[in-house]
């Protein structure tokens, strides 16, 4: 297995054994539901442990996490979200976060992403700790806008069983971002190293929008049930239907062979420019036409 790092840039950290056997054909049965007026918002136990997290009783959080997080929360019902964008599949629904706790999750999902087949176990707690943390805020200043662009963090939970009244923590199986950027003065494309800080100012017009996915992973107990293919149409219909974006990008590593494969049976295909900020980070562009 590989794991490529989430953040340098952002790309999609998948690895190789997630795909692996993986059907070559897949029917797809769900249900989307939208308002044009909604807002955009690893094997452990096998069914209800979705996600190895430390126990909150014993782990002191840097004050960066909010104080009020409650990890023994239980997931809300639907009808308590009233969330009308969502895409339902199986036994598991892809929409929105929303709730302070499902960022934490998405939060300690990539940290495990990020982490997994590191060896130095004696200090990879406190990594996955610190990366977790860090993360959890970026999420939410980005949800927020307060990166001067409009983001939404997309997360698969496990749909509400009779009876079964799961935590947050053990809900959620998977996660990516979903965000909307504008090209800079001189770029073409989406990364591309604008080489003069006269083209650093953002190009505003609706041709020059796009969509960006990132951070794209699934817990290790829910892999191979088609949730990251299930997560990548929740996101390009968002695109499509919450900001009209005709084109939607992604980077993904020239040597995670199985992400490539997941995102070309999406329906992305590889954008033919070979940047040198792409030959030095070993990526590849691809990009979904809405």
């Amino acid at each position: 297995m590989s794991t490529i790092p989430i953040h340098r840039p952002e790309f999609l950290t998948f690895p190789n054994a997630g795909f692996r056997n993986h059907q070559k054909s897949q029917t797809i049965k769900a249900s989307w539901t939208m308002a044009m007026d909604s807002k955009p918002s690893y094997t452990r136990k096998k069914e209800e442990l979705s996600v190895q997290l430390p126990n909150p009783s014993s782990t002191k959080f840097e004050s960066s996490t909010p104080s009020d997080l409650r990890f023994d929360r239980l997931q809300p019902s639907d009808q308590e979200l009233d969330q009308e964008k969502r895409l339902q599949f199986g036994q598991f629904v892809a929409r929105e976060a929303v709730l302070d706790e499902e960022y934490w999750t998405a939060a300690w999902l990539r940290a495990e992403s990020h982490w997994e087949n590191k060896t130095y176990e004696r200090y990879v707690d406190n990594f996955k700790r610190k990366f977790a943390e860090q993360e959890f805020n970026a999420i939410k200043r980005r949800c927020r806008g307060q990166n001067g662009q409009k983001c939404a963090c997309v997360v698969t939970v496990k749909k509400e069983v009779r009876n079964v009244k799961r935590t947050v923590l053990k809900s959620v199986v998977g996660t990516l971002d979903l965000s909307f950027r504008y090209l800079l003065h001189g770029e073409t494309f989406p990364g591309e190293r604008v080489k003069t800080p006269l083209f650093c100012s953002i190009n505003k017009t609706d041709p020059n929008r796009y969509g960006y996915i990132a951070n794209l992973c699934v817990a290790k107990s829910s892999r191979r049930q088609g949730i990251a293919s299930i997560m990548l149409h929740f996101a390009i219909e968002s695109a499509k239907s919450d900001a009209g974006v005709e084109q939607v990008y992604v980077h993904v590593h020239r040597s995670n062979f199985p992400a490539q494969e997941l995102y070309h049976k999406t329906g992305f295909e590889m954008v033919e420019v070979a940047s040198p900020q792409l030959l030095e980070d070993q990526t590849y562009l691809l990009c979904f036409k809405t």
